[in-house]
């Protein structure tokens, strides 16, 4: 299929890029994975809008772009509620829509999450950086939205009303608590440290960002004689500076580190952190790794019913 313009981005949002499941393989060369904050909510916009589950999408953060369509165009958006609009009436989410040409797309009053995903039926035609469209630009790798930008796309017509059962939706809470597995720098932590980390509320920082989430509690005691070398880091790794206040890395994290780690998120809860406003509270609790996969298995199992059942719909 020949792709051609979608739309014109009349305002860019605050920080609207372009997303997919990351790129693989590279991180051992210093390249960072990058990919989607929440990847539950841009696998689950291409799959009810028809695309393969790891498609490129418009990543969204608090402050919605306004697009203008180029032609006829089926969109789903999924992720943070953040008011979206066609043509200023209010457009259903988590199901396919269709714009018609010349209908315009904006977004209006904040309800609920941090990011939206906007996936269209068909795909988009996005750059692709060692084998990934996901945007990584403080890396260079691909850019944000810009006023006048044309997006291309191969768009191809999809019933409009197709979505998720109103009971699958998430809801996106300012005070979540995740699951964490420990390690693998416990020895480099205090006994009160560790009992400091996991009976602490910890509040989201507004500094923080797609590289890392900046947490401000009671500080952390990490012993003063014990040293680490830098090793691979993990989305959700849990770094603890000097300081002892917890950073999260997050999709646009470095490829390595040297702080001790106390323990890695759970996969199935990176997307609740990836939607936690700043000032959000975040609590956390220990989960032993074969649980941890268990619930991930069940959120998979989900997504590859829903694509190939087209079950929950």
């Amino acid at each position: 299929m020949q792709s051609r313009e979608i739309f014109e981005v009349v305002k860019p949002g605050m920080y609207t890029t372009f997303q997919d499941m990351g790129r693989k393989g590279y991180q051992r060369y210093g390249v960072p994975t990058a990919g989607a904050m929440d990847p539950f909510a841009l696998q689950a916009a291409n799959i009810i809008a028809g695309n393969s589950p790891d498609a490129a999408a418009l990543e969204v953060t608090l402050l919605g772009p306004e697009l203008i369509a180029c032609t006829d165009v089926t969109i789903v958006i999924t992720g943070a509620e953040l008011g979206p609009e066609i043509n200023g009436r209010p457009a259903a989410m988590w199901s396919t829509r269709i714009m018609r040409e010349g209908d315009r797309l904006s977004f209006g009053k904040y309800q609920s999450g941090t990011r939206a995903y906007i996936a269209v039926s068909g795909g988009f035609d996005a750059p692709r950086y060692f084998g990934s469209s996901s945007a990584d630009v403080k890396s260079g790798l691909g850019a944000m939205l810009k006023k006048k930008d044309k997006i291309i796309g191969y768009p191809r017509p999809v019933e409009q009303g197709i979505g998720l059962s109103r009971k699958h939706i998430p809801a996106y809470k300012n005070s979540i608590k995740a699951a964490v597995i420990e390690g693998p720098h416990t020895e480099s932590f205090t006994d009160r440290g560790r009992e400091t980390f996991f009976n602490t509320v910890h509040r989201l920082d507004a500094n923080s960002n797609r590289m890392g989430y900046k947490l401000r509690s009671e500080g952390i005691q990490v012993k003063e004689d014990r040293e680490i070398f830098s090793d691979a880091v993990p989305m959700g790794g849990i770094q603890v500076p000097g300081n002892g206040q917890p950073i999260i890395l997050m999709a646009d994290r470095q490829t390595t580190g040297g702080y001790p780690r106390i323990g890695t998120v759970a996969s199935v809860d990176i997307p609740k952190l990836a939607q936690l406003a700043p000032g959000g509270e975040v609590s956390f609790y220990p989960i032993s790794v074969e649980e941890a996969q268990r619930r991930l298995l069940h959120v998979k199992k989900f997504l590859h019913e829903l694509s190939f059942y087209r079950q929950y719909i």
